[in-house]
């Protein structure tokens, strides 16, 4: 990690971006000068936090070639290419897992894998999915609610271990989310979820949305998926597994006991 404290940087530029070009050579001192001495080496054998992004050559040619072509994949129209190679190739990483079919888009159901921009996004994602669903739902079964009434009464569930991005999702989602204490060896169980659930539903409130993690950041621990899969099966809420830490292992069948209960997911 690098040795500057907060602020560096400021006093190493112009307060006012420059009106001409400089050489090359000038551009590259300012890169060694101004960038260098303030990166951390996430690609460095002697970073324990090790997070590898595009650090093989084919990862480096593909970064090349999407900076080339720089297609804008908001749509199937605006990139046709982009869009189903995207779907395709998350059906290839699905199987590489050992994911049941019905997450696959291949399955013709309502499965298939879809990119965000980082772990954290797709907790996001996968919570307003929940609110969004379970949002229809009561407001059939309670016309006379506002939705401001039913928000009020909106919670989720993870457990004390859960990355920080979880906890970050139900503030941009507008939610309450509960921090559930673990068993002693760190893992959510399912009596704990379905404890909590039974509780919130007694004070007249809405629980929505479960995050399982696979594989904690702190600690590498699994939740009971298999438990807390059933709990949220039979009581009818969205369960969402964040495994972005330790889900890779999936793709060794000898560790995919530990993803048991996986169809009870929604996301």
């Amino acid at each position: 990690v690098p040795s500057v404290k907060p602020g560096y940087l400021r006093p190493l530029i112009p307060e006012q971006a420059p009106e001409k070009a400089e050489p090359w050579t000038a551009v590259m001192a300012d890169i060694e000068r101004v960038v260098m001495s303030g990166v951390t080496h996430w690609h460095s054998p002697r970073f324990h936090a090790y997070f590898p992004t595009a650090n093989s050559y084919p990862a480096i040619v593909a970064d090349m070639l999407s900076g080339a072509i720089a297609c804008i994949g908001f749509s199937w129209i605006s990139s046709p290419a982009c869009t189903e190679l995207e779907v395709v190739m998350l059906d290839w990483l699905g199987q590489m897992l050992g994911l049941p079919d019905e997450f696959l888009a291949r399955s013709g159901g309502e499965g298939g894998g879809v990119i965000q921009g980082t772990a954290s996004e797709a907790t996001l994602v996968a919570l307003l999915g929940a609110k969004a669903r379970t949002m229809q739902r009561v407001r059939e079964e309670h016309p006379e609610w506002s939705d401001s009434e039913i928000f009020s009464k909106l919670v989720g569930y993870c457990s004390a271990q859960a990355h920080s991005s979880v906890e970050r999702a139900g503030l941009l989602g507008g939610v309450k989310l509960r921090k559930l204490k673990p068993d002693s060896k760190r893992r959510l169980r399912g009596d704990i979820v379905r404890s909590a659930i039974e509780e919130d539903r007694s004070k007249g409130l809405i629980p929505f949305y479960v995050v399982a993690t696979l594989g904690t950041t702190a600690s590498c621990v699994f939740d009971a998926l298999d438990e807390i899969g059933e709990v949220c099966s039979s009581l009818d809420v969205w369960l969402h597994v964040d495994a972005a830490y330790a889900g890779s292992a999936f793709i060794c069948p000898e560790y995919r006991y530990l993803m048991k209960g996986i169809e009870n997911a929604e996301s």
